[in-house]
C-alpha cells in the first residue's frame, strides 16, 4: 500500500470516528432532555396534584349569596355589611331567550357542551398568558365564575387556577347548566348597588318583568359584570354604549341575532333606556366607591362577592357632616336642586381619606362627583403647574418680578385676559397669587417650560392627559381635567414638607381565607421643603391678604390657606385648601359641562370648605406652618428688580418682606432712596409794603436738584409747591399768624432721592389800628412830634441749627419746643424772626 493510500485510509477512519462522536453528543443530548421533560412533567404533576389536593371542598352552603364583606372605620366600627343588601333572585324559568343568548355568547358561547371546563377556550389563554404575560386572558366560563365567586379568592395565581378548574367539574357534575346559569346571574354584581340580573334590570331600567327586556337591554346587562365600574350606564354612558355593541357583535358572530337587529339595537342611545327609580340616598355610599375603587385595583378583588373585612380610614363625624352639607337641610343657600358639588378630605401628612361627599341629594349607585366627575381645574390648578415649579426649579422668591403688561398672546386662539382687565408693568408672585392674574400665570409657565411643570404635577399625582399638556393649561382651562380627589392629594403635598401621598380609604383587606394585604399608600418626596412651605406662604396670602380672592374662606384664628378656581362662564367653581391637620378641596357646579353657576353662587364652593373645615378644627390645636432651615425671611425695597436690600434711607412704606430659598436670598443694597444733601442758609423776610413773604436758602448742587417747598399757617391748610429756583414767595398772608415753612431738596433725577428737610417759622404782625386826632392845643403846650422807629429787618440769616435725630426714629420723633422763642410785637408792629433751620 503507497504513502497516499495508507493517508486516505486514516482520514475515512478518523471522519468515521468523528461521525460517531457526533451521534453519540446528540443521543447524549437527547437523552438529558428527554430526562429534563420527564423531571418537569413528573414536577408539573406533583405541583397539579398538590393544588387540587389542597382544593376547598365543594360546599353547597356557599352557592347562594356570596358570603358577606364587612367595611370598617378608622375606629374599627363595622359601618357597612354589604351581604346585607336587597337581591332579588329569579329562577331559570323566568329568564328570557334574548337575555340568556346575550349571556352565553359574551361570556361562554359553549356553555351547554363543556364540562365545566372549556378546553378550547383554556389553550387560548395559556397562550395569551404566555404572550402578554400571566393573567392576560382568564379563559374563566360560567361555571368557574360562580366557582370563583364562591370559594376562591381574587388572586391570579397558577394554583388559584387549578383549583377552580378543579372545581368547576365537580360543580358541573353535581349541578344541571340551567342551575348553573341561574348561580350565576343571581350572584354576580351589576354596579350602580345591583346584585343579581333581576335587580339590575330593576335598578337601571324599572323593569320587574325579565320578559319585558329589548335587545339593546339585554345585551347592556351582558355587558357589565366584565367590569361593572367601568362600564355603569349612570357613570359612563359612552363606555357601556360601546360595551353594549361589543355584545351584539358577539351575538351576531355565534348567530344569536342577525346583522340587521345589531344593527337596529346599536342605534338605542344608552341614556335613552335608563330608567331609573328614585332611591333613597345610602349613607357612606360616596366613600364605599372609593373603598371599592381600590380594592378592585389594588387587589383584582369584589367587595361585592369575595367576603372580604376590610379595614378604612373613615372618620363618621367628618362624613356625616360632609352629607349634612350636601344634603336638602344644609345651611349653604344654593341656588336650585340641580347644582352639584364634589368634596374631598383627606389628612395633610398621610393622605388617608377622612370623608367623600359624591354630590347633593346624591342616590345610591349614582355618579360620584367628588371622585369621578373629571373637570377643568381653573385657577386652583397654578400653584402645581405655575408657581410650584417655579420656585422649585428656577429658585425663584415669592418676591418675584413677573410680567403683566397685557394680555397674554397665544397662538391659534384669543389672548389670556386678567379677571379684572388690570394691567401695567410687572407684579409680585405674590400679588399674582393673591388676586389670581392669569398673565403673569403664564409668563412664569413659559418660563419654567411645559416639560417641567408637567413633571412637577405628575409627582403630585395628577392625570396628565396623554396628548400633554399646553400653556393655557396653566390656568386650568384646557387639556386637563381632574377630580376633588386629586387636587386635594396635590395640595396636601405642599402642607406636609412636600412629601406626597397618594389618597387612600382602605388601610387593611382580610380575605376569607385568612390573608392579609396592607393599602396604605408610601409617601414620596415631590418637592424641597422649601417650595412646599414658600406656596404655602402665597396661598396664607390669597386667604388672609386684604386683596385676596380666597378671603370668604378665611376661618379667623386658624392658621390655613387656601386657593380659589373657576373656569370660562362660570362652568366650575373651586376652593382648594389645608391646614397642617387637614386638607380640602371643593368643587361646585352642574353635571352638563356647559351650564354656568348662577351669578352670585360662584362661591358656594368656600362656604362649603368653611363650614368643614370650621367643624374639623373645632376643639383641636392646630400647629402653624413651620418655616425650614431651607427658606428664609428677607425684607426688601418694594419695586426693586431684581430684588434689593433697603438703605437706611428707603421710608418705611417701600419696604415689604418675602420668602428666599436660602442662598438665593439679596446681598446687594439699593441706592434707590439715597439722601442727597439739605438745604443752607434757609431764611424767611416779610415785606411789609408788598404783604409776602420772601423765602431764600442755598444748595451745593443746585443744577441737579428741585426744592419742594411746604407752608401753611398754625391750625390752617397747607400748601405744597416745587421749584427750581433757590427762592420761593409767598402771597396773600395772612396777618398776626405764624407761618411754618418747610424746604426738601429732591433729585432731578429720581423723585424718590430726597435730602433732609429744613423748616423755619415767621409771625407776621397783626394790623397797625391807627388812634383818632385830638383837638388842637394852645401852641405853647403843643408836645413834639411822635416819629415811627424805622423798619427792622425780618428774620436776618439764623445760624445753622445741628441735625436733628432721624425723623424715622419713633422714640426721637418729638419737635423741640420754640416757645421761649417767642416775642410779643410792639405797639408799632416791629418783629423778629422765631425759629430756624430745623428737622
Amino acid at each position: 500500500m503507497t504513502e497516499n493510500s495508507q493517508s486516505r485510509v486514516a482520514r475515512r477512519k478518523a471522519q468515521q470516528n468523528e461521525k460517531k462522536n457526533k451521534k453519540s453528543v446528540w443521543k447524549l443530548i437527547f437523552q438529558i432532555s428527554a430526562a429534563v421533560a420527564g423531571l418537569a412533567v413528573l414536577a408539573v404533576i406533583i405541583i397539579v396534584s398538590y393544588f387540587i389536593i389542597t382544593t376547598p371542598k365543594l360546599d353547597h352552603s356557599l352557592l347562594g349569596d356570596p358570603a358577606s364583606t364587612k367595611v370598617l372605620d378608622i375606629n374599627g366600627d363595622v359601618f357597612a355589611d354589604l351581604g346585607q343588601e336587597r337581591r332579588t333572585k329569579i329562577s331559570y324559568e323566568d329568564l328570557p331567550d334574548i337575555l340568556v343568548d346575550a349571556v352565553l355568547a359574551t361570556e361562554d358561547v359553549r356553555f351547554f357542551s363543556h364540562s365545566g371546563v372549556d378546553i378550547k377556550r383554556s389553550i387560548a389563554a395559556v397562550i395569551a398568558n404566555l404572550t402578554d404575560g400571566f393573567g392576560a386572558e382568564g379563559g374563566s366560563t360560567i361555571t368557574q365564575q360562580v366557582v370563583k365567586s364562591s370559594f376562591l379568592t381574587p388572586e391570579k395565581t397558577m394554583k388559584r387556577k387549578i383549583q377552580e378548574q378543579w372545581l368547576a367539574l365537580q360543580l358541573d357534575r353535581a349541578y344541571e347548566k340551567e342551575e348553573i346559569l341561574e348561580m350565576y346571574l343571581n350572584k354576580i354584581f351589576y354596579g350602580n348597588g345591583a346584585y343579581g340580573v333581576a335587580t339590575a334590570a330593576e335598578a337601571y331600567f324599572g323593569i320587574t318583568d325579565l320578559d319585558e327586556l329589548t335587545l339593546p337591554q339585554a345585551a347592556l346587562l351582558a355587558g357589565l359584570p366584565q367590569r361593572p365600574s367601568a362600564y355603569d350606564p349612570t357613570v359612563n354612558p359612552d363606555l357601556a354604549q360601546e360595551r353594549m355593541n361589543t355584545v351584539l357583535k358577539l351575538m351576531v358572530r355565534h348567530e344569536k341575532i342577525t346583522q340587521e337587529e345589531a344593527d337596529e339595537a346599536a342605534q338605542v342611545k344608552v341614556e335613552d333606556m335608563l330608567n331609573l327609580p328614585e332611591r333613597k340616598s345610602t349613607p357612606y355610599q360616596a366613600f364605599l366607591d372609593q373603598v371599592r375603587i381600590e380594592v378592585e385595583e389594588k387587589l383584582d378583588a369584589d367587595i361585592y362577592n369575595d367576603g372580604l373585612v376590610i379595614h378604612t380610614t373613615l372618620v363618621p363625624e367628618a362624613q356625616e357632616h360632609v352629607e349634612y352639607l350636601l344634603s336638602e337641610n344644609s345651611p349653604i343657600a344654593y341656588p336650585d336642586e340641580e347644582l352639584q358639588s364634589g368634596v374631598a378630605v383627606i389628612e395633610t401628612t398621610t393622605g388617608a381619606i377622612q370623608a367623600i361627599g359624591g354630590g347633593r341629594n346624591r342616590q345610591a349607585g349614582g355618579f360620584n362627583m367628588a371622585i369621578q366627575a373629571k373637570r377643568q381645574p381653573g385657577s386652583v390648578i397654578k400653584p402645581i403647574l405655575s408657581f410650584g415649579p417655579a420656585i422649585e426649579y428656577l429658585n425663584w422668591s415669592t418676591y418675584q418680578q413677573i410680567t403683566n403688561d397685557g394680555p397674554f398672546e397665544v397662538a391659534g386662539t384669543k389672548p389670556v385676559t386678567n379677571w379684572n382687565d388690570e394691567y401695567g408693568g410687572t407684579v409680585s408672585a405674590r400679588y399674582a397669587m393673591q388676586r389670581s392674574l392669569n398673565v403673569p400665570t403664564l409668563h412664569t409657565l413659559s418660563e419654567v417650560g411645559i416639560g417641567q411643570a408637567t413633571e412637577f404635577a405628575e409627582r403630585l399625582g395628577l392625570p396628565i392627559p396623554e396628548e400633554g399638556l399646553n400653556i393655557r393649561d396653566g390656568i386650568g382651562g384646557s387639556k386637563l381635567s381632574v377630580s376633588a380627589l386629586d387636587i386635594a392629594g396635590a395640595y396636601a403635598a405642599f402642607g406636609n414638607a412636600g412629601i406626597y401621598n397618594e389618597p387612600y380609604a382602605v388601610t387593611k383587606v382580610i380575605f376569607g381565607d385568612g390573608r392579609e394585604e396592607i393599602l396604605k399608600s408610601e409617601p414620596v418626596a415631590a418637592m424641597s421643603d422649601a417650595t412646599a412651605y414658600m406656596v404655602t406662604d402665597l396661598l396664607r396670602s390669597v386667604v388672609q391678604g386684604d386683596a385676596g380672592t380666597g378671603r370668604a374662606a378665611n376661618i379667623p384664628g386658624l392658621p390655613m390657606v387656601g386657593k380659589t378656581g373657576t373656569t370660562d362662564k362660570n362652568v366650575d367653581s373651586w376652593f382648594a385648601g389645608y391646614t397642617t391637620k387637614f386638607t380640602i378641596s371643593v368643587w361646585t357646579g352642574y353635571s352638563d359641562p356647559s351650564k354656568s353657576i348662577p351669578s352670585g353662587y360662584t362661591s358656594i364652593s368656600r362656604e362649603l370648605f368653611r363650614h368643614i373645615m370650621g367643624e374639623l378644627s373645632a376643639n383641636i390645636e392646630t400647629e402653624d406652618f413651620k418655616m425650614p432651615d431651607s427658606v428664609v425671611r428677607v425684607t426688601i425695597e418694594r419695586g426693586s428688580n431684581p430684588p434689593k436690600l433697603p438703605s437706611e434711607y428707603t421710608p418705611d412704606s417701600q419696604k415689604v418682606t418675602e420668602l428666599f430659598k436660602r442662598g438665593y436670598e439679596p446681598t446687594e443694597q439699593s441706592t434707590q432712596y439715597e439722601r442727597i444733601d439739605p438745604v443752607k442758609n434757609l431764611s424767611a423776610t416779610y415785606d411789609g409794603e408788598a404783604d409776602q413773604i420772601l423765602i431764600e436758602w442755598s444748595h451745593p448742587n443746585d443744577e441737579d436738584v428741585n426744592f419742594i417747598v411746604n407752608y401753611g399757617v398754625e391750625d390752617g391748610s397747607s400748601n405744597e409747591s416745587q421749584t427750581s429756583e433757590l427762592s420761593f414767595t409767598i402771597s396773600k398772608i395772612e396777618k398776626g399768624k405764624t407761618y411754618t415753612i418747610e424746604v426738601t431738596a429732591v433729585s432731578a433725577d429720581n423723585p424718590d432721592s430726597t435730602s433732609e428737610t429744613k423748616r423755619i417759622e415767621i409771625r407776621i404782625p397783626d394790623e397797625v389800628i391807627e388812634e383818632p386826632e385830638e383837638p388842637e392845643e394852645p401852641e405853647d403846650t403843643e408836645e413834639p412830634e411822635q416819629t415811627e422807629e424805622p423798619e427792622q429787618p425780618v428774620n436776618p440769616e439764623q445760624p445753622e441749627q445741628p441735625e436733628s435725630p432721624d425723623p424715622n426714629d419713633a422714640e426721637n420723633n418729638e419737635q423741640p419746643d420754640n416757645s421761649e422763642d417767642e416775642t410779643e410785637d410792639d405797639d408799632f408792629g416791629n418783629f423778629t424772626n422765631i425759629g430756624g433751620n430745623a428737622s
